[in-house]
Parts: structure tokens; C-alpha cells; sequence
């Protein structure tokens, strides 16, 4: 696991500033303003540490906290006395690298990793509010005024790697921006427009057409996706804790199928859902033939999910015949499907190249026991954060013959 954020010694700025990290290399490429770019200095040889190379027009100046001496010392003197802002940057080094968009805030002395290219989990978070309160929701939301974001992320969008392969937009509950999302939409599409776009959604708010519409042909590369816990509404609704968000739901998907959208259906595989995961597959099939692909979940054990275990938790290795069936179902009628957070170790064989490594880097890890596994390199692994409560009884090293390996 490798942190988003670290301690920094951040001077010369009174805000805080999103910078894209530079290198030679960078500086090279010319794709972005020096205006936006910080120089790193942790990655520029020492005899490139030039007055030429320090007088440009850079937004600011990055170091590592434990790289002083004395030649450093004189370039962070010639960066002061020029008035450009500087972060020593503390702990792990492999945190920021030159590519990565990093926040430098002064007020709370912390550098923080917006964008981190080569990733397989960056994210545009669009607010912290949410109009449902899901049993299992890593991300509690916050009732806080953030339309603030919808220039933070543009700015932020702006900055990110062209040949970024995709990137998702997340939250709390992003059509809360209402039209701003749309707006960072259609940023994105002005600089990402070879990157996939993955808006993350519970689809209540889409059910109003005028929202929906506003995302027809605005991008060449969205996918929508959208949870549904169960075929009916009391379970849908027991499960994100919002009573009408069925009947919602369902208005938002058609809403996003009218307007030309691709969809995925979301479902997280928390006990009720489970229970019913055989008449949901049925549901999606007959009623959203629409969608393009369906992603079945396991579960991240943090946030409010840590309060309803015993509400939520089943042992994979107690339902793989119904991930089995759900899977054979929607593969009969063409419907694409993959698993996400689910170890290999948990699953049927059957099921290993459905299996995505979906869990984002950097709160990515692995325990003990696979420390000897032979599919280690192309398995999930774990969420950072999870406690035996959470682990499958069938979790163990997976060894291969001379012919599988």
C-alpha cells in the first residue's frame, strides 16, 4: 500500500496549489505550462541544477525533507529569494514521482496526490455528499457545501496524463454537482478524450431527463456505473437505506439509456443481496437488456460496512454455486461480467479469468499466506484495512502444477 498523502514542509504559498510533478523529462515533453509544473528535485542530477534551470517560470519547488546539504541548500535560497513556493516532502519517496499531480497545502503542512500516473485506481472525487446511506459504505458521507470541487477537478483534469487509460469519478454522490459534472465531463473530454471515464452513481438523480441529456455525446468514452442490491424494492432499498431509491434507480438507468449511455450494473455482494442473487440476474436480463456489463463485488470492510458485519458478511467460499450461476446466466445472453475484490483462493478455478485486480494501489495488500501463492501476481489480494472478521475461511497459498505454471 503506498499513501496518498505525506507530511511536507510547504512555504511561499498562501493557498493550496495543484502542481503536475516535472522532471528533465517533463520539461522536455512540453506538454503542460511551466506556470503548473513543480520541479522536482529529487529527480534533476545535480550538475543539471543550473541558475538556468531554476529561473524559469516553475509553480514551485519539490525536495525530499532528508536531502539537505549544501549544494541544495544554495538552490532553496536562489527559490526563496525568488518568492516560488517550496515543499520538503517527508516519508516514503515513492509516494510522488515525477507525472503525479500533487496538492500542496499550507495550511495543514501535507502534500497530496491527486493524480498518480501509471496507477490503476485514479479518481475525480466529486463531493462527499450523498442522498443515500448505504449498510456497507466505505466512503460515510458528509452533508458539506463542495460545488467547489467542480473547478478543483477541472483545474486537476488539466493536468492529468493524456494517455491516462481511464479514470473514474466517484464520491459520496456525483450528480449532486448537477450540471458542474457535466461541466468536468466535458473537460475531460477536451483533454482526456482517449481516456475512459467511469462515473460511479447511484442513478437517483438521473431519473430527471434534463440531467441525463445533458451527458449525450459529451464524451466518446463514459460508462456509467450503477448499483441495484436486489429485484425488488424493499431489499434496494433496505440495502442503501433510502426508501423510494429503487423506483429511482431504475427511472435514472432508462434516463441514461434514452440518452445514448453505456452502463454497467454494480452489485455488492452483502448477505440480502446474496440471498436473491439468482432473481436480481433474472431482473437485470429481462427488464435493463441494455446494459453492457455487470461487475459482482466483494466487499470493502471499512467505513459503515465495519458496523453491520454481521448483517453484511458472507464467506465467499459459501456462495460460489451462486456466483457461479449469476455468472454462466449473463454470459449465456452476452452480458460481459467481472469479479472485483475477490481473491482467487476464494472462488471456484472456473472463475479465475473473470477475476479482476480491482482494488486501487494504494489501498491494495496481501497477507501472510500469500506470500507463497503461485497466482499472487495476478490476484485481487486484499483491501489494507481488512481484520480476520473479514477474511474467507478458504483463503491459503494456491499452488499450480508444472503444466499450469
Amino acid at each position: 500500500m503506498l499513501p496518498l498523502e505525506t507530511k511536507a514542509a510547504v512555504t511561499g504559498l498562501a493557498v493550496p496549489l495543484l502542481v503536475k510533478l516535472a522532471g528533465l523529462p517533463e520539461l522536455a515533453e512540453g506538454h503542460y505550462p511551466l506556470e503548473r509544473m513543480a520541479l522536482d528535485m529529487r529527480s534533476v542530477p545535480r550538475r543539471a541544477v543550473t541558475s538556468e534551470l531554476l529561473d524559469l517560470p516553475w509553480s514551485a519547488f519539490v525536495d525530499a525533507q532528508d536531502a539537505m546539504n549544501a549544494p541544495l541548500d544554495r538552490w532553496l535560497s536562489h527559490a526563496r529569494s525568488s518568492g516560488r513556493p517550496v515543499a520538503m516532502l517527508q516519508g516514503d519517496s515513492a509516494i510522488a514521482k515525477p507525472g503525479d499531480v500533487l496538492e500542496l497545502d499550507p495550511f495543514r503542512q501535507r502534500a497530496a496526490v491527486r493524480y498518480r500516473r501509471g496507477d490503476n485506481g485514479n479518481v475525480l472525487f466529486a463531493t462527499e455528499r450523498c442522498n443515500s446511506y448505504c449498510l456497507m459504505c466505505s466512503q460515510p458521507p458528509r452533508q458539506v457545501e463542495d460545488d467547489w470541487r467542480v473547478q478543483h477537478l477541472c483545474e486537476l483534469v488539466e493536468l492529468i496524463d493524456g494517455t491516462e487509460p481511464s479514470l473514474a469519478i466517484s464520491g459520496g454522490e456525483p450528480t449532486l454537482l448537477g450540471g458542474g459534472l457535466a461541466t468536468v465531463v466535458a473537460k475531460c473530454s477536451e483533454h482526456l478524450p482517449d481516456t475512459h471515464l467511469h462515473v460511479l452513481s447511484n442513478g437517483r438523480l438521473l431519473g430527471d431527463t434534463a440531467l441525463a441529456d445533458r451527458f449525450e455525446g459529451l464524451h466518446p468514452h463514459l460508462t456509467w456505473g450503477i448499483p441495484l442490491y436486489g429485484d425488488h424494492y424493499a431489499l434496494h432499498d433496505y440495502v442503501v437505506q433510502s426508501e423510494g431509491a429503487f423506483s429511482q434507480t431504475l427511472r435514472g438507468l432508462y434516463a441514461l439509456e434514452a440518452a445514448k449511455q453505456r452502463i454497467e450494473i454494480r452489485v455488492v455482494l452483502v448477505k440480502p443481496s446474496l440471498e436473491r442473487l439468482e432473481a436480481l440476474i433474472r431482473f437485470i436480463l429481462r427488464n435493463l437488456p441494455f446494459v453492457e456489463h455487470v461487475a459482482l463485488m466483494g466487499i470493502e470492510p471499512i467505513g459503515f460496512a465495519k458496523a453491520h458485519h454481521a448483517a453484511l458478511w458472507a464467506d465467499p467460499a459459501d456462495y460460489a454455486e451462486q456466483l457461479q450461476g449469476a455468472v454462466d446466466a449473463l454470459s449465456r445472453l452476452g452480458v460481459a461480467v467481472s469479479l472485483y475484490n475477490l481473491p482467487l483462493c476464494t472462488i471456484p478455478e472456473s472463475l479465475w479469468p473473470l477475476a479482476r485486480q480491482s482494488i486501487s494501489n494504494w489501498k491494495n495488500d496481501y497477507l501472510d499466506a500469500c506470500a507463497s501463492c503461485a497466482v499472487k501476481h495476478r490476484c485481487s489480494g486484499f483491501f489494507s484495512w481488512v481484520t480476520p472478521q473479514w477474511t474467507s475461511r478458504a483463503v491459503k497459498p494456491i499452488e499450480l502444477g508444472p503444466e499450469a505454471a
